[in-house]
């Protein structure tokens, strides 16, 4: 056996598999950076009889073009400039497919989310990464300074940032996308929570761009797995070329078209989160023994003066479940709380008095 595996590839081997620790029988759920909103009972009901008329038997289209027109629509971006896969993690290895190879430079600032970093090695890429400010927030000044190189293929920049909550400014965003000689990703999973600004008016400007984004934070669809890539019509047709077909399925794109045909629904809910986030932030802020990131997504950071792992353990003896940040070497000991419904939002609070007077 050790000579069959010695025979596929040393970076797939070097690597380990994408999970998410926790509990799983744990009554409220704030570690993953979920919508707590299901879909509406009766639109789910509707969704459902509508779907049943669709024959089971037949393949969808190679792409999803119902889905890739819907956007097109919403972006007011043309369709040659739009990809869908099958959830926006996926679409990180098209970008390594076609960007990365053995030796590519990649700018990968820290911490960001983790995936970007374990595709880059996969692809054999190199990833020259950048240590962030004091207070988190990525050293722009650095990412300018190695993304000028021509020798760099591809920087990465997720703004808001899981995992840490911050936002890129516009005009040093804007200034990569400048002075880089290569792409830029831009990574805008948690998008409708930046109050700042949207990234997508960049890409009339600046044709090294691709804007990644998902329907599982706002849009509340993580389990059905949808995520859209959109640059210049030149380059995601070639990406295309990269692509498996069929790898949205029927229901899937039913469901976000469908979606995205109620922006008021979506809008209400980012309203609710984004509430629900500034009040757990104030809480914490106003508690002395508590360290809190700032945030302009539906997540936040904090910590005590005690051990992550220890705290995230009294926090699911209490029934709830938070996500210990120690992977990331520039957050050890801070926790990661995912805004919830009401009841979540207060199980939370709770668990934290029991936290508070273990730490004492």
């Amino acid at each position: 056996m050790s000579t069959l595996l010695d025979r596929i590839r040393p970076e797939v081997r070097a690597e380990r598999p994408y999970t998410v620790a926790g509990a799983v029988n744990v009554e409220n759920k704030l570690n993953q950076n979920e919508c707590p909103f299901d879909v509406p009972q009766e639109l789910k009901k509707e969704l459902l009889d509508s779907f049943s008329r669709i024959p089971f038997n037949r393949y969808p289209t190679e792409q999803p073009h119902e889905l890739v027109q819907a956007l097109s629509d919403s972006l007011d971006h043309p369709t040659d400039g739009i990809l869908v896969g099958h959830g926006s993690n996926e679409l990180t290895h098209t970008l390594g497919l076609c960007l990365m190879t053995g030796g590519t430079n990649v700018v990968l600032p820290r911490p960001m989310f983790a995936l970007y970093e374990s595709v880059a090695r996969m692809y054999g890429a190199n990833v020259l990464g950048v240590a962030p400010n004091q207070d988190l927030s990525f050293d722009t000044d650095r990412i300018l300074e190695l993304c000028a190189s021509d020798d760099v293929n591809v920087t990465v920049v997720t703004t808001p940032n899981n995992p840490t909550g911050l936002t890129v400014p516009f005009d040093k965003l804007e200034d990569i996308c400048d002075r880089a000689k290569g792409f830029v990703v831009i990574d805008e999973a948690y998008h409708e929570f930046n109050s700042a600004y949207s990234a997508a008016s960049l890409l009339d400007k600046f044709s090294n761009v691709i804007l990644i984004r998902t329907l599982s934070k706002a849009f509340g669809l993580a389990g059905l797995r949808v995520g859209y890539m959109v640059g210049d019509p030149q380059v995601i047709q070639e990406f295309l070329k990269a692509r498996l077909p069929f790898m949205v399925d029927r229901f899937s794109e039913h469901v976000a078209v469908e979606f995205l045909k109620r922006p008021e629904m979506i809008a209400d809910r980012v309203r609710t989160l984004k509430a629900g986030i500034l009040d757990i932030t104030r809480r914490l802020e106003s508690m002395p023994d508590v360290t809190v990131v700032p945030s302009q997504t539906n997540f936040v950071l904090f910590k005590l003066d005690m051990p992550a792992e220890e705290m995230a353990a009294v926090f699911t003896r209490h029934q709830v479940l938070v996500r210990n940040m120690a992977g990331y070497p520039e957050l050890k000991g801070y926790l990661r709380v995912t805004t919830g419904t009401e009841s979540e939002n207060k199980a939370f609070f709770r668990a934290l008095k029991f936290v508070r007077g273990h730490s004492d």
